[in-house]
C-alpha cells in the first residue's frame, strides 16, 4: 500500500506568477507541432496524466488504462483517499494534488490528459493543459458555462490536440445505428423530438443548508484545491463533496447538465443540429443557490434536410416530468414509458427508444425495414477510440469540434432555469441573450484570484 505523505505527494502551493510562466513554458516548448499532435514514444506506450480519480473520473482512468498502448505516469485528487486508491492500481504514478503543479513540473512526462473533476473544475485544467499540447478526455458537461466551453473548442481547434467528451452512449452500436435509421427517411422528416430522464437523483446532497459557520475539513481532502475557481465557502458534510456538488448552481449544471450531452447526441447527429434560436422553460424557475430538481424545456432549432420544417423543436424532461404519452406510441409489449427515452417523430411514423441500452424500434412496425439491423457497425470502446485516435493521429469520434456546440446546446437549455418562463432568444455567434441581460451574465464567470486564466475567467 502506498503511503500518501507529503514527500510522495507534490502537493506546494504556486502563485499566480509562477503559474502563468510554467504555462507560457510549456506552450513555447512545443511550438512547430503538426495539425494534430503525436507522441513521440507511441511505439511503445501513450503516457497519460489523470486529473480527477475518484468517481467517474476513476473509472475513466481505468477504462482508458486497458487499453494496450496506455501508460499512466501521473495521478492527480484533492482528495487523498481517492490517490491512495488510484496509487496502488498505478504504483508507479507521480502523486499530485494540484492539477497545476503536475502541470508544471511534469508536463514533459506524459502525451495526455483525462479530466473527471466536478463540473466546475473542467475548463482551468482543460485549457491549460490544451495549450500545453496535451491530448485530452473530458468528462461531459465539458464545463459549466457557455463561455468555458466556447473557449475550450476554440482552444483545441487551434492546438490540434485529440480531443474526446466523455458520453460514451455516443460510440454505442444502437446509438449509431439510430443515426443511421433517422437519416435514411425511414420514418419521413423529423417533425418533432420529445427526451426524457427521470432517473432517481442519487447525488441530491444530503445538506442543503449552508446558513452556518462550516464545519471541520476532513483531513484527506483539501477544500481550498476542490473548490478551485469558485468563490471560498464554508465546509459541511455531505453537502459538496464527494460527489453531492452537481445539485449547485456554479459547481454542477443540474439533471440536464449531468444527462443532457447523453440525450442530445444522436438528435445532433441525425438531425444536422447546430446552436438553438430560442428556449424556455415550462416548469417554474430556480433562484436560490440549488438547481431545479425538475424541468420541462423547450428548444428550437434552425432545420435541416433531415427536419420537416425550417425549425425543430426538442422537448426535454426530467425529474418526473413524464411527456404527454399520447403523443408518443409506445411499440408492441412496452405498457409504460421507460425511465429514460426519446421519441422521434417524422411525418410519417415515428422512432421509440428507451435509452438505457434500448434498440431504435420504428413504428407502425409496417414502416420497420425487413432487415431490422440494417447495420453492420462494429463495436467501438469510446475511451479506446480516443486512443486510437491519438495514435493514428486522426479525429475520435467524439472531437470538440462536436462536443463543444453539443453542450453548448445542453447550457442554453439549462440556463432557462434560472432566468423566466419566458422565450430567451440565442445568439450563438456572440454568445448573448438578445431579449435577457440577466441570463446573459450566466454565459461567462468571474474566477477568483489566484485562478485567473487568460481569456477564459
Amino acid at each position: 500500500m502506498t503511503n500518501l505523505t507529503s514527500t510522495n505527494i507534490h502537493s506546494p502551493s504556486l502563485t499566480r506568477r509562477q503559474l502563468l510562466k510554467n504555462a507560457t513554458v510549456a506552450t513555447v516548448g512545443v511550438i512547430g507541432c503538426p495539425a494534430i499532435v503525436r507522441s513521440a514514444s507511441l511505439k511503445s506506450s501513450l503516457q497519460v496524466a489523470c486529473i480527477g480519480v475518484g468517481g467517474m473520473g476513476g473509472r475513466t482512468m481505468e477504462s482508458v488504462a486497458l487499453h494496450p498502448k496506455v501508460h499512466i505516469t501521473a495521478l492527480c485528487d484533492v482528495d487523498s483517499n481517492n490517490l491512495s486508491v488510484a496509487s496502488r492500481k498505478y504504483p508507479d504514478a507521480s502523486l499530485y494534488r494540484d492539477w497545476r503543479n503536475m502541470l508544471a513540473e511534469h508536463a514533459d512526462k506524459f502525451d495526455a490528459v483525462t479530466i473527471g473533476t466536478p463540473d466546475h473544475m473542467h475548463a482551468a485544467p482543460a485549457v491549460t493543459a490544451i495549450r500545453a499540447k496535451k491530448h485530452i478526455y473530458l468528462q461531459k458537461p465539458m464545463a459549466s458555462t457557455l463561455h468555458e466551453c466556447r473557449v475550450i473548442t476554440q482552444e483545441a481547434a487551434k492546438a490540434g490536440v485529440v480531443t474526446q467528451l466523455g458520453n460514451q452512449g455516443r460510440s454505442s452500436i444502437e446509438s449509431r445505428h439510430t443515426v443511421e435509421l433517422i437519416r435514411s427517411g425511414v420514418i419521413g422528416k423529423i417533425k418533432e423530438v420529445i427526451l426524457w430522464e427521470n432517473k432517481k437523483l442519487s447525488w441530491w446532497p444530503k445538506n442543503t443548508d449552508i446558513s452556518g459557520q462550516g464545519q471541520v475539513v476532513p483531513a484527506n481532502l483539501d477544500w481550498d484545491l476542490w473548490l478551485g475557481v469558485q468563490t471560498p465557502r464554508p465546509y459541511f458534510a455531505n453537502t459538496y463533496h464527494p460527489g453531492t456538488w452537481r445539485a449547485w448552481y456554479g459547481f454542477g449544471v443540474g439533471e440536464m447538465g449531468d444527462m443532457g450531452c447523453h440525450h442530445f447526441d444522436t438528435s445532433f447527429d441525425a438531425l444536422k443540429l447546430t446552436a438553438p434560436l430560442r428556449v424556455r422553460q415550462l416548469t417554474p424557475i430556480t433562484t436560490g443557490p440549488l438547481w431545479g430538481k425538475q424541468r420541462q424545456v423547450e428548444l428550437v432549432f434552425p432545420g435541416s434536410d433531415i427536419t420537416a420544417g425550417d425549425t425543430v423543436k426538442l422537448t426535454w424532461h426530467d425529474g418526473d416530468q413524464r411527456p404527454d404519452t399520447t403523443r408518443i406510441p409506445l411499440p408492441p409489449g412496452v405498457d409504460a414509458l421507460p425511465e429514460s427515452g426519446t421519441c422521434w417523430i417524422g411525418d410519417t411514423g415515428t422512432i421509440f427508444k428507451n435509452y438505457r441500452g434500448g434498440k431504435p424500434i420504428v413504428l407502425p412496425e409496417s414502416k420497420s425495414p425487413v432487415d431490422k439491423n440494417l447495420s453492420d457497425l462494429a463495436k467501438q470502446d469510446h475511451y479506446h477510440d480516443w486512443v486510437d485516435a491519438v495514435i493514428e493521429g486522426r479525429k475520435a469520434c467524439d472531437d470538440f469540434s462536436h462536443g463543444g456546440p453539443l453542450t453548448e446546446a445542453v447550457l442554453v437549455g439549462a440556463m432557462a432555469d434560472r432566468v423566466s418562463n419566458d422565450w430567451l432568444h440565442w445568439d450563438h455567434v456572440n454568445q448573448i441573450f438578445t431579449n435577457s441581460p440577466e441570463a446573459t451574465s450566466l454565459v461567462s464567470q468571474t474566477y477568483r484570484d489566484g485562478w485567473s486564466i487568460p481569456g477564459l475567467g
